[in-house]
């Protein structure tokens, strides 16, 4: 406007006024036309306030935050706008839920500082370094007891299996990798805290020291004959993928217990089997594809 303002006062040519606003000679005849009719108004573009074509009515609106408020409330509006879809059969984009919800003060953005951490390199076959962990939780929000959801996550692919038991036991640990080599195979290595279910740190007995072994737990000495590496870490930092991984199961699997109502884990095999074969091994939450590798390979011991 203050351009289109001083060539009326001084009677500059519009190639004049075209280079000072940036445009071409064609559009600053358009806009100049449209200043000599409406001034500063002509400027502003003729579809703002207008409702989009494509735009959701009133009535749509109303509906989806009544439905949200009754049985959501609380999901953040990716997973919201999934439930609406799978649960009430309405099809919603998750930014235009977040918009709506954020005007009526049912939804806020919650940005997190992040600590700058160079992240490892992933491997780069399937199968030649996976990461295991135990999350424990809440997962009945104190409808029943707490439990531990084990994971195992590739390092390369992203692919992930998991398993719920009360405790990261021996016996659960074994049951999960039991159930990784049926489906994908023997992995090379697997990266592990330093719990004593993987790890023993004690002084080596007598009878180890004449053998030349090195302290093993029962898990351990499973790997160990199976041809595994046990990788220990030295920080949650260093396991971040499936530590990663634990953040959202503890978002949203939560409440997707809540909406099922389910208090207990005994009885509840058949849904976790369901999640692991499917919803967790695509990295649930998210919904994205499997990573691929920077050299595709199947990593697997023979």
């Amino acid at each position: 406007m203050g351009v289109l303002g001083w060539k009326e006062r001084s009677g500059a040519s519009l190639k004049v006024a075209a280079e000072a606003m940036g445009v071409s000679y064609r559009q600053a005849k358009r806009i100049w036309k449209r200043y000599k009719v409406h001034k500063g108004a002509g400027l502003v573009h003729l579809g703002r306030g207008r409702k989009a074509d494509r735009g959701y009515g009133l009535e749509m609106r109303d509906k989806v935050l009544r439905v949200y408020g009754e049985r959501y409330r609380g999901f953040g509006p990716t997973l919201a706008s999934e439930k609406l879809l799978e649960e009430d059969g309405i099809r919603l984009d998750h930014e235009t839920l977040r918009r709506w919800l954020m005007a009526q003060g049912m939804w806020e953005r919650k940005r997190k500082p992040r600590r700058h951490r160079q992240r490892r390199e992933r491997r780069p076959c399937f199968g030649d370094l996976v990461q295991v962990d135990g999350s424990h939780h809440e997962w009945f929000e104190g409808r029943g007891p707490k439990g531990c959801l084990l994971s195992m996550v590739d390092d390369a692919t992203g692919i992930t299996l998991a398993l719920m038991a009360e405790e990261e036991t021996t016996e659960a640990a074994m049951v999960l990798l039991r159930e990784w080599i049926v489906t994908y195979g023997i992995p090379r290595a697997l990266y592990t805290d330093r719990k004593n279910v993987y790890i023993v740190e004690r002084e080596r007995r007598p009878e180890e020291i004449m053998a030349g072994r090195e302290p093993l737990s029962a898990f351990g000495k499973v790997c160990r004959k199976l041809g595994i590496r046990i990788i220990a870490a030295r920080s949650p930092q260093a396991k971040g993928r499936v530590e990663r991984k634990h953040g959202v199961y503890q978002d949203r699997w939560v409440k997707e217990l809540g909406l099922k109502g389910w208090m207990t884990l005994p009885g509840r095999t058949g849904f976790w089997e369901r999640s692991l074969k499917s919803s967790m091994t695509s990295s649930p939450g998210t919904r994205q594809a499997k990573r691929t590798t920077t050299v595709p390979g199947y990593g697997h011991l023979p």
